[in-house]
């Protein structure tokens, strides 16, 4: 931990306010919910992208504006917020699927942490966008080591974005069934502490470390990020009764704009919904965490 935030010390310094949020976050937790609207027809969609950490200011609206494109033409109601009291029971039951979009910080209050965790756990959807999975201010171990399922450790730097190779692993996913058996991605390379396959979670995509340099160069430091040849950046499982994915693809504008992102996400959100794939049950092994 204290190399990442040497090192996103360091990105702040570089470049500018942005990433010195982390380092100085918000603990704004909000109280009084969004109304939504009257009717939200099934599948319903909440996008949440609160940031009370380093915030996607490209990404954001860029991946807005692809999950508003996917709701119209797969039938989705889809209602935006950057209100963490959304996360109620009466309101969360009202969803069938929550998008934390490039999220960052600690979002929500204990009561919304419970009531986030008894919906997913009960039978709700979660998909995870890079940023939600990015960063290490998170303190919620249940949200890290088990929806998730991996700590943030770093990314490429120096040069940050990088083009590599993504290796679809599974097509039998209605989130990769579209998908190429292989395709090329520029991105900010995230890596992690661990892999998610040893902890249950059937990897979907992952990179081949040989297409790119997985290392931070920055000013006096040098940090080497290689995970291997297990090196995940597209994953799912069931928890609960609930279903979780996540990518870790989707730093840049342009990335929404590709093909491949719109099928990955449009049949995720799908899976998330109940829409395709199995059902997901209770026989999932109770939580290491206590919250």
């Amino acid at each position: 931990m204290i190399r990442v935030l040497s090192v996103l010390l360091l990105l702040g310094l570089v470049s500018g306010c942005n990433s010195l949020r982390v380092f100085f976050p918000s603990s704004s937790h909000d109280t009084t919910p969004p109304e939504l609207p009257a009717e939200l027809a099934s599948p319903s969609v909440l996008v949440f992208s609160k940031t009370n950490g380093f915030r996607h200011e490209e990404a954001i609206p860029a991946g807005l504006a692809l999950l508003d494109r996917l709701a119209a033409e797969r039938g989705w109601s889809l209602f935006h917020t950057e209100n963490g009291a959304v996360f109620t029971p009466e309101l969360l039951a009202r969803f069938d699927v929550a998008v934390w979009h490039n999220t960052s910080g600690d979002v929500l209050s204990e009561d919304q942490r419970t009531a986030f965790k008894t919906w997913l756990t009960e039978g709700g959807g979660f998909v995870g966008l890079h940023g939600a999975g990015g960063d290490p201010s998170y303190d919620w171990a249940w949200y890290v080591e088990e929806l998730v399922g991996a700590q943030f450790i770093g990314h490429t730097m120096g040069p940050q974005f990088q083009e590599a190779t993504a290796i679809v692993e599974s097509r039998d996913h209605p989130a990769t069934r579209d998908l190429p058996e292989s395709f090329q991605h520029v991105e900010e390379w995230y890596s992690f502490d661990r892999s998610v396959r040893d902890a249950g979670f059937e990897v979907l995509v992952r990179v081949d470390e040989s297409t790119y340099t997985p290392e931070l160069h920055l000013l006096w430091m040098d940090t080497d990020l290689r995970m291997g040849d297990d090196h995940p950046v597209v994953w799912s499982r069931c928890l609960g009764q609930g279903r979780t994915f996540f990518s870790a693809l989707g730093h840049q504008e342009a990335a929404y704009q590709r093909d491949e992102m719109a099928s990955l996400l449009g049949g995720a959100i799908d899976w998330a919904a109940g829409r395709a794939g199995p059902a997901c049950g209770a026989s999932q092994p109770p939580s290491a965490a206590s919250r």
